[in-house]
């Protein structure tokens, strides 16, 4: 083991002694340290990741998501922060479904709320407390999140602006060329002439 994922080992391992209602467990891997976390005691996880003096984690790096759509808590809702005075990153993850809300950290990060934002935009994550919960990459009226698994690769509808309308309109999504069966067995052999297929007939010519 080296110096640093011992390090991180004990860190992690005094957190969960600290916050044994709040904290679940925590694993170093990658020298990263990654502890898990009760949905409504994010609050408190963060406040003493930022306060305790073994810690020391003043800087909010990202809140974001993933998506495992097979799970009845479908997302990890997840927390990169970092430690400028001991030089560590830490993240935090903790378990939500569609419908129950993850705390908003906003009171203890004030930088968390777009973050937070983006991740309801992207995921469909709702944050309670939050003081503006609206979308924040996607149209106002955009439908579903696209970030999620089970979001169609080509999205529900399309925009363009309508120069006689002189405003943005929504159109369902329309393929302008249907798809293509290949088959790969067969060699390509078309009808249509390629750039260079002369010089190979000439050459043939003067066998």
């Amino acid at each position: 083991m080296s110096e640093q994922t011992e390090k991180l080992t004990v860190l992690g391992e005094a957190i969960v002694a600290a916050l044994p209602r709040a904290v679940t467990g925590s694993k170093v891997a990658f020298g990263e340290l990654t502890i898990f976390g009760e949905l409504d005691k994010i609050v408190d996880i963060v406040t003493f990741l930022r306060d305790d003096e073994r810690c020391q984690f003043w800087s909010i790096i990202d809140v974001t998501a993933v998506d495992w759509p097979q799970r009845e808590k479908r997302f990890d809702v997840v927390y990169h922060l970092l430690s400028p005075k001991q030089n560590i990153r830490i993240r935090v993850k903790l378990e939500t479904d569609e419908d129950a809300p993850v705390p908003s950290i906003i009171s203890v990060f004030p930088g968390a709320d777009w973050f937070e934002r983006e991740t309801y935009d992207l995921y469909g994550v709702l944050f309670s407390g939050h003081p503006d919960m609206r979308r924040l990459l996607t149209d106002y009226g955009f439908e579903g999140h696209p970030l999620r698994k089970d979001f169609p690769l080509t999205g529900f509808v399309e925009v363009r602006y309508d120069d006689e309308a002189k405003r943005v309109l929504y159109e369902p999504v329309r393929l302008n060329q249907e798809f293509r069966n290949f088959d790969f067995l067969s060699p390509w052999e078309g009808d249509i002439p390629l750039p260079g297929d002369e010089k190979a007939e000439a050459k043939q010519g003067k066998v």
